[in-house]
């Protein structure tokens, strides 16, 4: 283990000994599960956990169930040592680190699987996907204890299916999601944003100005296939591919009905710009 000047833990067991002092003491403990390769979006995460709870654990591992053959688990970017300086900076109280052996140890065997606001949308571009996120974090809830988890709205249908999945299987932790951080051209923070050249960068952009003036029109009392069809024709003509651009019910993912939009919505999308994969999502109020 690289010499990182914070405390961390990189054993179930020594993970639990520090939990258990906390717990004595009778503190509330926030959890922010991560892959690492940091950015102000995890950071906020860290900040808002800091916020709501008196001490907050952050995760690194790079869980290959939600990667596909032919993904980027390999070349993922793994920074650990700044990544330890950021959360330093942050004032995260431990980092743990496991190892593929300690997640998924000779003859592993469990997938924890759902469906609800699952299906779709990123299931039908990659199938493999929340499989791996769900059993990934359902381990880590069970090895941690929080009393409270923090994930970014930027992963919209990832914060959603958590949720479903915290409670239909009764884990006593509170949920909450934190706004997507954006660069200062509206790019929403990722991890993947590193793989982009200077060109594919300055069209990376265009992604929130589609989704901005998608939930414009549906705010402005456009019927939603209309205006999904003007968003889906843009986002074709500016990037490489275009797996989806939807607009969901907000609160379920659910499929909206034509017309005006009569609920609280959220307005999704994933491209690909060579070979990297951007998402992105905001918010489509009902018009008034």
């Amino acid at each position: 283990m690289q010499n990182l000047q914070i405390a961390h833990a990189t054993t179930i067991s020594a993970l639990r000994t520090r939990i258990r002092t906390w717990r004595e003491d009778g503190l509330r403990i926030g959890f922010v599960p991560t892959m690492g390769a940091l950015h102000d979006g995890h950071i906020s995460l860290v900040r808002l956990a800091k916020a709501h709870c008196d001490r907050v654990v952050a995760s690194i591992f790079v869980n290959p169930k939600q990667f596909a053959a032919g993904e980027d688990l390999d070349t993922y970017p793994r920074t650990m040592i700044e990544d330890a300086e950021k959360l330093t900076a942050a004032k995260c109280d431990l980092i743990y680190l496991p190892t593929n052996e300690i997640m998924y140890p000779q003859g592993y065997s469990a997938s924890v699987s759902l469906q609800g606001p699952a299906l779709g949308l990123e299931s039908e571009a990659r199938p493999h996907f929340f499989h791996g996120v769900a059993t990934v974090v359902a381990k880590l809830f069970n090895q941690v204890g929080p009393d409270m988890a923090f994930f970014g709205e930027k992963d919209y249908q990832q914060l959603l299916v958590i949720k479903q999945m915290v409670k239909d299987l009764d884990f006593p932790i509170d949920i909450m999601g934190g706004g997507t951080m954006r660069e200062k051209d509206g790019l929403a923070m990722s991890s993947r944003n590193a793989y982009l050249s200077a060109e594919q960068r300055a069209t990376a952009s265009r992604l929130n100005a589609i989704l901005k003036d998608f939930a414009t029109a549906l705010e402005a009392g456009r019927p939603v296939a209309e205006a999904r069809a003007e968003a889906l024709s843009t986002a074709q003509a500016v990037f490489d591919g275009v797996d989806y651009v939807e607009a969901r019910c907000a609160a379920t993912l659910s499929a909206l009905p034509d017309g005006k939009l009569e609920t609280p919505a959220r307005v999704l999308a994933a491209v690909r710009l060579g070979q990297t994969r951007l998402i992105d999502n905001m918010a489509a109020k009902t018009p008034s």
